[in-house]
């Protein structure tokens, strides 16, 4: 939704960051959508150095979480990076639960918060003050 460059919407993958903004009775919320690609990394830190709260959104397909939060996963990566740059707020986004095995399989759910949980408290985060949330992109 946000992607605008036509590389980004051909390739799949944001490139740049891009910002939607709206206020509620309370508050003025801006969306910051950066990168997650390894070669566009400037680009996230510069996005995420803007936020106050973070939505780190993981994949519970099998192997693709483990890859993520491998010593160079991406995953840790981005969390750590964060964390450093002072996002002391953040919900975790376990996508692609349609994908499962079986669909929505609340073991995998807790399997991938067990150990999302133990290394953000590793960075610094206080897991008991993080979201899990179970979505998918696809289904819901």
């Amino acid at each position: 939704v946000l992607d605008k460059l036509k590389a980004e919407r051909e390739r799949g993958i944001t490139i740049d960051i891009a910002l939607w903004k709206f206020e509620t009775a309370k508050y003025y919320v801006t969306i910051i959508d950066a990168p997650v690609h390894r070669d566009f990394i400037k680009n996230m830190i510069t996005g995420t150095s803007q936020a106050d709260c973070a939505v780190l959104i993981v994949a519970a397909g099998t192997g693709e979480f483990e890859a993520g939060i491998s010593k160079n996963g991406q995953t840790r990566e981005h969390a750590l990076l964060a964390f450093t740059l002072g996002v002391k707020q953040l919900i975790v986004g376990v996508n692609k639960m349609d994908s499962t095995e079986p669909p929505y399989s609340e073991s995998r759910f807790e399997e991938i918060k067990k150990e999302g949980s133990s290394y953000i408290k590793k960075i610094g985060y206080n897991p008991a003050a993080v979201a899990f949330v179970p979505i998918s992109g696809w289904h819901g």
